[in-house]
C-alpha cells in the first residue's frame, strides 16, 4: 500500500511539473502581473549577491562597444 502511495505521488508530481513547464511563460506573466508578487520577486532576486552584482554591472557600466 505504501508503494502505491509513492507511485501516485511521483505520477502527480510529474504531471504537475509537465503542466508548469508547458505553461511557464503564461505563469510568469500571471505572477509578474501582480504588483505585490512582482515586488517580492524582485526584492528576493536582489538579495542574492551574484545576481545583484550582474544587474548593477549591466545597468551602471559605461557604453558598450558596438561593431
Amino acid at each position: 500500500m505504501n508503494m502505491l502511495k509513492k507511485l501516485v505521488s511521483v505520477f502527480l508530481l510529474s504531471i504537475t511539473g509537465f503542466y508548469v513547464y508547458q505553461n511557464r511563460y503564461r505563469l510568469m506573466n500571471r505572477i509578474l502581473g501582480n504588483t505585490i508578487l512582482r515586488r517580492f520577486a524582485v526584492s528576493s532576486l536582489m538579495g542574492i549577491p551574484g545576481i545583484r552584482q550582474k544587474i548593477f554591472q549591466s545597468v551602471f557600466s559605461g557604453p558598450s562597444e558596438i561593431r
